[in-house]
């Protein structure tokens, strides 16, 4: 793949759950990657270059996108049900500003491609989410701060189509995203790394929000990662799903969890705690039109994400960033 080669890109939160294998694959097709964190260098890959800037701040972004030919931008804010009921302003505000700051910092440097990294929340409660439909509806109540904030920079990269003829911006729309690099230990750690993290520290009762009914689409990053190189190389500007296509109760993933480990705690649901949407399941056909599907099954997938993270607990339990997916 000839695409990448020699390009200079950078990817920012090129540390995160899914920044870290997306740089892994840039670097794997010969790409000259910059990676933009808030995270610690030791994080990052040694072969890639390193940059810590803070890219709420607009001179940051530009400093960030000087001379680059494609930008992926993957950072954001984990929020947690927790963080989103408790604490929206904190995820909404600096989600707003690094989409609204990278996306103008790159057009003003005249970065070739772009790609913006929306999120599943931007779709209202249905049986099967389609790319087309997301401005029929308005995000679902239980997921607005997360949905409007990533519609906005769906529109700014529309807005940029008309105004300035930069159509070569692609957008993802990522599901339930999971893996190594994930952030296991703050009040932000989505279902998979918190339910991962009490089960290896042996919590017991293992007490899970809601009734373990709710069907999500489970991705692991590495898919992800894949699917954006194909996405962008591709030079679809339509808004792409990437997700597994397939549905999980909550149940099932707690009990897969529990089958790859050596622990078996009492499970107690608790139903007084918010437990978002019945259901939230992907149609992945457009990303199959271009030649991407998902490879990693749910089970392997976890079986590789607790193994890293048994393998990893002393660097999760140092990290604080949590401005990178």
């Amino acid at each position: 793949m000839n695409f990448y080669k020699d390009k200079k890109i950078l990817v920012s939160g090129g540390t995160g759950l899914i920044g870290r294998p997306l740089v892994d694959l840039l670097l794997k097709n010969r790409a000259d990657v910059k990676v933009v964190s808030l995270d610690d260098e030791s994080r990052a890959n040694p072969l890639a270059k390193f940059k810590r800037l803070d890219l709420t701040n607009f001179t940051n972004c530009i400093e960030a996108c000087e001379n680059m030919d494609y930008v992926f931008h993957l950072v954001g804010i984990k929020g947690s049900p927790k963080t989103v009921e408790e604490k929206p302003a904190s995820y909404f505000v600096p989600t707003i500003l690094f989409n609204t700051n990278m996306m103008e910092a790159a057009r003003q440097c005249g970065v070739e491609r772009y790609m913006f990294t929306s999120t599943i929340g931007v779709y209202s409660p249905a049986e099967i989410f389609y790319e087309d439909d997301v401005w029929k509806t308005f995000p679902s109540e239980k997921d607005r701060f997360a949905g409007w904030a990533k519609r906005i920079g769906e529109l700014q990269a529309e807005a940029y189509k008309i105004e300035y003829g930069w159509n070569k911006i692609s957008i993802v729309r990522p599901a339930n995203v999971y893996g190594e690099y994930d952030n296991f230990d703050s009040e932000n750690a989505m279902v998979v790394p918190s339910l991962i993290k009490r089960v290896v520290n042996k919590e017991d009762p293992l007490i899970v929000w809601g009734d373990g009914s709710p069907i999500r689409d489970f991705i692991h990053a590495k898919d992800v990662a894949s699917g954006m190189i194909i996405t962008m190389e591709s030079g679809l500007t339509q808004p792409v799903n990437l997700g597994c296509g397939n549905g999980y109760s909550i149940k099932e993933l707690v009990n897969i969890i529990l089958k790859n480990t050596d622990y078996k705690p009492e499970v107690r649901w608790d139903i007084t705690k918010p437990m978002g949407d019945k259901k939230r399941l992907m149609d992945i056909s457009r990303a199959k039109s271009i030649g991407w599907a998902p490879k990693i099954t749910l089970e392997e997938g976890i079986k590789r994400t607790i193994n890293w993270y048994i393998q990893n607990r002393e660097i999760t339990n140092k990290r604080y960033d949590i401005y990178n997916n």
